[in-house]
């Protein structure tokens, strides 16, 4: 028996909940510098109930060969990544209107 999604009725392997809802996101994308002065690329605007954040920031921590963490809907990737971030997020499908 086919799993019926909470939100918008349709079985699960034909969910559209996680593409609605990255086309709605205000997501900024910036760098911070942390201890003894590294950079760090800072991914903010994410919702955490309806993207999943940690598989998000495994995709761009192999597409960017870099290291990284999240918390709090907040993803953190080792190094300046601006560019690169916001060519990865739009070829996983967010607006790129609405990333800064």
């Amino acid at each position: 028996m086919n799993v019926v999604c909470p939100k918008c009725g349709l079985p699960m392997d034909l969910c559209v909940c996680e593409t609605i809802s990255k086309e709605e996101q205000r997501i900024t994308v910036k760098k911070d510098k942390k201890r003894y002065g590294k950079l760090v690329t800072v991914i903010k605007g994410l919702d955490q109930n309806s993207i999943n954040i940690k598989d998000l920031a495994k995709q761009l921590k192999n597409k960017l060969a870099c290291g990284g963490t999240y918390k709090d809907g907040i993803i953190e990737l080792q190094g300046d990544h601006i560019s690169k971030v916001k060519e990865e997020l739009i070829k996983l499908g967010f607006n790129p209107d609405t990333i800064e």
